[in-house]
């Protein structure tokens, strides 16, 4: 009884700013008698505003509903919908403030919207959500404070609505890049196919020659046998081995845009990863730290994606340096087959890389290596602003060296004959899908 009747009542400003009228007309009217029972009049009014406006908004059966609006689960780094649905069942208008408690994660403590419902009317409240990390989003209550004209009161009403959302690595991002899953090379300046070169050994049939056809692919026996020329014709080999390798050590903490390093490599071999399956490769996933940690075989089977992202959900970066010897031993002991090993590192400076290009070169020998690594774009906008002063000339020169140094480690993989990308975070998906599909058309791997 005392939360219902006294514990939901709050005084509005509107409350606050009456009674300070009050007590201005007062002062004026102690120096204008004539004013005095005009103000003493109002007054007592006032009362009586109060006690009808706590009758209506107290006393009556009626409430004021409301119910959250969520997907299953979140996509990090993305637009998440969310709606809220609430319905007035009082018989007169009210003025609606909703506060949602929103997951710590988010960190906003001022989340509002102000609505006017219609008597017996409903109104929808639609606003995105952008989580920055994964994990566990607990969703609270949802308050309603309610109040009729003049508003000098207003009534609480509190709807549980607990509810626990996981957000997942970018899963949206699967829908963006779906037309870059076709054996086309994408690039800005438009599609062209790339030259092979290999040439694929997966036997499809025999087939009669046609002017146009390779001649190094001339079966003589079949020839000999059907008295004209005779070719074998092959297919795109398939069901190929790709490991994502992801390095959870301290660099990848480094945050861009409210996301991790670490963050836009899980949404990146998320996306990839699918671009894989899609292109019927048997696709695994490697992460390492400073420790050994989990490894999930390649297959090509549909479960393989939901397998994908569950790992990738739990995966957090540390703050001690990884490990690249953990990684030879655990490539050079789960992976018996030739793969393409896509690498999301990151090195800022050419002595990082020295101390891992040992490990770099002997994964080299056997597999085919892509490492990815990632451009500072903030250090890019200093090299590229203007300068006013002598300490804004230091930081550019500083930034160039660092800029540049990126460039020099890009060369010095390249050198080792290792495959590279150095790319902003931004571009990171984009990227790396064009960089597989170009590999894809050439039979590299």
């Amino acid at each position: 009884m005392l939360k219902k009747y006294i514990g939901d009542l709050f005084l509005t400003q509107r409350f606050y700013l009456a009674l300070a009228s009050f007590i201005t007309l007062f002062l004026i009217a102690f120096y204008i008698p004539v004013l005095k029972p005009i103000v003493v009049a109002l007054f007592v009014t006032f009362p009586a505003l109060c006690m009808a406006e706590y009758s209506l908004l107290f006393f009556s059966k009626r409430k004021i509903t409301a119910q959250r609006i969520t997907a299953n689960r979140f996509s990090n780094g993305d637009e998440n919908r969310i709606e809220l649905i609430v319905q007035n069942g009082f018989q007169f208008r009210m003025y609606i403030t909703v506060i949602d408690e929103l997951p710590e994660q988010l960190q906003i403590r001022n989340w509002k919207r102000n609505i006017v419902l219609k008597p017996r009317g409903q109104k929808s409240i639609l606003w995105y959500l952008k989580p920055l990390q994964r994990g566990e989003y607990y969703f609270g209550d949802i308050h309603l404070f309610a109040s009729i004209r003049p508003g000098l009161l207003s009534r609480r009403f509190t709807v549980e609505a607990p509810k626990m959302v996981p957000v997942y690595p970018s899963f949206m991002q699967l829908y963006k890049y779906k037309l870059l899953m076709s054996t086309i090379f994408e690039s800005p300046a438009g599609s062209h196919r790339m030259r092979k070169i290999g040439h694929s050994m997966e036997f499809e049939q025999i087939k009669e020659y046609v002017s146009g056809d390779d001649i190094r692919t001339l079966n003589w026996k079949a020839s000999a046998r059907k008295g004209g020329l005779m070719i074998n014709n092959f297919m795109e080999e398939r069901s190929q081995q790709v490991y994502c390798i992801i390095d959870k050590g301290r660099l990848m903490k480094m945050p861009f845009d409210g996301l991790t390093l670490l963050d836009y490599a899980i949404n990146t071999c998320l996306v990839l990863s699918n671009v894989c399956l899609r292109k019927q490769d048997r696709v695994g996933v490697i992460t390492f730290s400073n420790t050994p940690d989990a490894v999930l075989a390649a297959d090509h089977r549909p479960i393989q994606a939901g397998n994908i992202l569950q790992l990738l959900y739990k995966q957090q970066s540390g703050f001690l340096e990884s490990d690249f010897e953990i990684l030879y031993a655990q490539v050079r002991s789960k992976i018996k087959h030739r793969s393409l090993l896509i690498l999301f590192t990151n090195f800022e400076s050419l002595s990082g890389l020295n101390r891992q290009i040992d490990y770099l070169r002997s994964l080299a020998k056997n597999h085919l290596l892509l490492v990815v690594f990632f451009q500072n774009s903030e250090l890019e906008q200093l090299a590229r602003s203007p300068t006013k002063k002598i300490e804004d000339v230091y930081v550019k020169v500083v930034a160039e060296k660092f800029s540049f140094e990126k460039r020099i480690i890009a060369k010095e993989l390249s050198k080792y004959g290792i495959l590279s990308i150095l790319s902003s975070p931004k571009n990171l998906t984009i990227n790396t899908v064009n960089k597989y599909l170009e590999l894809k058309a050439r039979q590299a791997v």
